[in-house]
């Protein structure tokens, strides 16, 4: 397993940007793919936008694409996530997500076998 440790967090306006990132402790960085998931107080965990290996293919959810941009440097074993005109219902605890393929991509927790301990985005109105 690879170990994640999420930052950038905070508290915002709606509107405002924060970009968060996923720092990964693991030396084959390049084989994983990554994913953001954020769980919102009483909702389930949801998919946010996941990366490939390389950084070739990305998956976002329908609710933040075109706001939110997934990305990442093998060189620095990091994923990041760029939230621009952030909502209310952006408010959630932000979890990075690995798993270790080339092969595909997925969009679903059982997807991914490595989790962060989370980072917490709030927007208010």
């Amino acid at each position: 397993q690879v170990q994640l440790v999420e930052s950038g967090g905070g508290l915002v306006q709606a509107g405002d940007s924060l970009r968060l990132s996923c720092a990964a402790s693991v030396r084959t960085f390049s084989e994983y793919a990554m994913a953001w998931f954020r769980q919102a107080p009483g909702k389930e965990r949801e998919f946010v936008s996941a990366i490939s290996w390389g950084g070739g293919s990305t998956h976002y959810a329908d609710s933040v694409k075109g706001r939110f941009t997934i990305s990442r440097d093998n060189t620095k074993n990091t994923v990041y996530l760029q939230m621009n005109s952030l909502k209310p219902e952006d408010t959630a605890v932000y979890y990075c997500a690995a798993e270790r393929t080339r092969l595909r991509l997925g969009r679903n927790t059982a997807d991914f076998g490595s989790w962060g301990q989370g980072t917490q985005v709030t927007v208010s109105s």
